[in-house]
């Protein structure tokens, strides 16, 4: 294992940390970035990198609202308990994340590995024409993005959030399968879109990743295993997973705790203006390597 890859890995990692929170797609990134430089490590696109930064980024945002966690869990059981979520908002609201993650898990299932096919070929570069749509689709979000954030009021807070702003929140969340979406954009637009106060739209978008999240991982945990016993991944792929794992937490929860702070007094134009950098950058690259 060379300094190199050790420091490629160390960059995936902020840049998954950071991605996954901030409305820039932290799936496109990590496409882009080893695409513009050439790095061809066979690890850095390893399932077992992938899941060390997703998981790294699922504990980041469980340690960051652990206090809002042990609620949503204890409220969770007490509406089972009672079979009611009235007057418990607590209750109210793990429910809202427990039915806005469904749409996500839909599409999980039935669009994962068409999706890795186009944007993830093994053994194989990726097409021009990939990138070019992840580009336009980078560009098209920050479009309805800088829409939802201008025209929208934002005056609504968490305890106002109903139950039909969760489904479409939830369906929006669907979205970010496709590379160039954003898991934190596509739903921070709805919810803004919705009318919910910037830090409050960013806040319930990140609980809403927790479940998708941790599903995501123990599917592709189970994936790893199941690869191990039948001796397709190798021992040394799990050298860089703690690399992977560390950069990503300290990154993601430090990008939480940015973003939550950024909202409360700016907008969300420092972020469209960089998907727009981001993706004329691509779109230019891509055309000129053909």
């Amino acid at each position: 294992m060379s300094i190199i890859t050790i420091i490629q890995a160390i960059i995936l990692g902020i840049v998954q940390g950071a991605a996954e929170f901030i409305p820039i797609s932290s799936s496109a990134h990590l496409i882009i970035v080893p695409w513009l430089f050439g790095w061809n490590d066979p690890v850095l696109t390893s399932l077992t990198f992938d899941v060390a930064l997703h998981l790294g980024t699922l504990v980041a945002v469980i340690i960051f609202f652990w206090h809002d966690w042990m609620y949503l869990i204890s409220g969770f059981f007490r509406s089972i308990a009672h079979r009611s979520t009235v007057n418990d908002p607590d209750a109210r609201l793990a429910w809202f994340v427990v039915l806005g993650t469904i749409p996500g898990a839909i599409a999980g299932v039935l669009l994962e590995s068409k999706i890795t096919e186009l944007f993830h070929p093994t053994g194989k570069p990726i097409v021009s024409s990939a990138m070019i749509v992840m580009a336009f689709i980078l560009a098209g979000l920050g479009l309805l993005l800088l829409l939802a954030d201008r025209m929208a009021q934002h005056l609504k807070g968490m305890k106002e959030i109903t139950l039909k702003e969760t489904l479409l929140i939830g369906v929006s969340q669907a979205l970010a399968i496709f590379p160039g979406v954003s898991r934190s954009g596509a739903t921070i637009t709805t919810g803004l879109a919705l009318g919910l106060k910037r830090d409050t739209a960013a806040k319930f978008s990140f609980l809403l990743s927790a479940p998708i999240i941790a599903g995501a991982g123990l599917k592709s945990l189970y994936e790893i295993y199941s690869g191990l016993k039948a001796g397709s991944i190798a021992s040394s792929e799990f050298l860089l997973f703690p690399v992977g794992f560390l950069v990503a937490l300290i990154s993601g929860y430090l990008c939480i705790r940015f973003l939550l702070n950024y909202l409360q007094k700016h907008s969300m134009k420092a972020f469209v203006y960089y998907r727009w950098a981001i993706a004329a950058l691509v779109l230019i690259v891509a055309i000129v390597r053909g």
